[in-house]
């Protein structure tokens, strides 16, 4: 009998061994190897119920809780979907008429405002209130978004009155950590007395080509560890004051000789340059966890030859989700860009960008623009193209996201600008 239970827990081990031999066989794409494609649309999903030990307890105990979200998503209707899905601009200092319909009739989940709709402080608040009562009397189920590019340096949308903050090149030449924590949250600090809850910042492109025309010294400078560094600090600063940072603009807009506002920049590095350094911050920022992510309108080459990474499955799905583990919220640079328009109207565009993965498409300008994004979108949704998985799927990370970061709709008291000041001086010392 003993020798019996021997060859049996022999017999055990061995199998043992070779399952974990199949296990140990896995491996991550090497330098030059491109992820497999893959089809499916991440779906964000709540956390499940763990089983009660006790086979025996009440059977409620091991069924999965409600999920809030998806309870709300199944009260929304298609245009509520669609219009969570599109971010957009708008024209003059007040609110117009366009716009209300835009809130009121289609549902749009944000606004980006730029420095043509900023004259002061006071116009400031008073615009974005009205935004949100706007919002209110349309009886929206969820609070917008009110965003802005502020990055400091040549790229601010505050009101003149404000104290200037410096350029992300200025930042990164400190190379201090600390200061660039302080930095992000006096950037974050301000857009919220102002009413603002998202700042399309920090730029994290690797500035490696000092003939690029677009960003310059909006990167931290010129080496991927510099940027991975100061630029997730000042991300985690904006984010410690309750405001959404976006970085941008990936995959990586560094070393490129084109503005995408003016045509379409292509970069024909490989596999192994991207994923040590233009990808590098980027990795960086979704380890800390980055809530949004910006996809630039960039062709690159090695990544897809065929498609703006904007607008490519192969790049928004197989490297920023399966390969860097992105799981939050994908938003578009403004598809009114030449960059898009060399490559296909704007309506189809939009189909295919949110095809590719992109949760929110940025329409920055032109109403006649953005009601061709909407009509095609809900257009592509209606036909079965755009599958209702794939819409649900983004419209989940989009409550999520304006959940956890606690958004409302309600107005902002008047700004005290010379209190706010102090303070933005203050943390801009060293």
């Amino acid at each position: 009998m003993r020798i019996q239970r021997q060859s049996v827990i022999g017999w055990a081990l061995s199998i043992l061994l070779i399952l974990a031999g199949c296990g140990a066989g896995q491996t991550l794409p090497s330098d030059n190897e491109s992820p497999p494609i893959t089809s499916d649309y991440p779906v964000a999903t709540a956390p499940q119920s763990v089983a009660h030990e006790n086979p025996e307890s009440d059977v409620r105990q091991t069924q999965t809780p409600s999920d809030p979200i998806d309870d709300l998503l199944g009260k929304m209707s298609l245009a509520e979907k669609i219009g969570q899905m599109v971010l957009v601009g708008m024209d003059g200092t007040k609110l117009q008429p366009e716009i209300g319909k835009l809130i009121k009739d289609r549902h749009v989940g944000g606004i980006i405002l730029y420095s043509k709709n900023i004259t002061s402080s006071a116009q400031a608040v008073r615009l974005l209130n009205a935004l949100k009562q706007a919002n209110r009397d349309a009886a929206a189920r969820l609070p917008l978004l009110l965003s802005a590019d502020q990055e400091g340096g040549r790229v601010s949308r505050l009101p003149k009155e404000i104290t200037d903050f410096p350029s992300s090149m200025i930042v990164g030449d400190t190379n201090d950590t600390k200061y660039a924590y302080q930095v992000g949250a006096s950037l974050g600090e301000a857009m919220k007395q102002f009413g603002f809850n998202m700042d399309f910042a920090p730029v994290l492109d690797v500035n490696t080509n000092p003939d690029n025309p677009v960003i310059g010294d909006r990167s931290f400078g010129a080496a991927a560890d510099t940027v991975s560094r100061i630029g997730v600090q000042v991300m985690s600063g904006i984010q410690s004051q309750g405001v959404i940072p976006v970085v941008k603009h990936f995959p990586g807009h560094g070393d490129t000789s084109v503005d995408s506002h003016k045509g379409l920049p292509v970069v024909e590095h490989s596999l192994q340059r991207l994923r040590s350094i233009e990808f590098a911050p980027f990795s960086a920022a979704i380890s800390e966890g980055a809530p949004v992510v910006m996809v630039g309108h960039i062709l690159m080459s090695e990544l897809d030859p065929n498609t703006p990474a904007s607008m490519s499955r192969i790049v928004i799905q197989n490297y920023l989700r399966d390969e860097l583990r992105f799981n939050g919220v994908v938003i578009t640079d403004d598809m009114t860009m030449e960059a898009i328009g060399e490559t296909a109207a704007i309506g189809p565009a939009a189909v295919q960008a949110v095809l590719a993965g992109a949760d929110i498409v940025l329409v920055g300008h032109d109403s006649g623009q953005q009601m061709a994004v909407l009509d095609a979108l809900m257009s592509a949704a209606q036909s079965g193209k755009l599958p209702q998985k794939a819409i649900d799927a983004s419209v989940y990370r989009i409550v999520k996201m304006k959940q956890d970061f606690r958004l409302s709709d309600q107005p902002t008291a008047t700004v005290d600008v010379e209190a706010l000041n102090r303070h933005i001086e203050a943390a801009l010392k060293r």
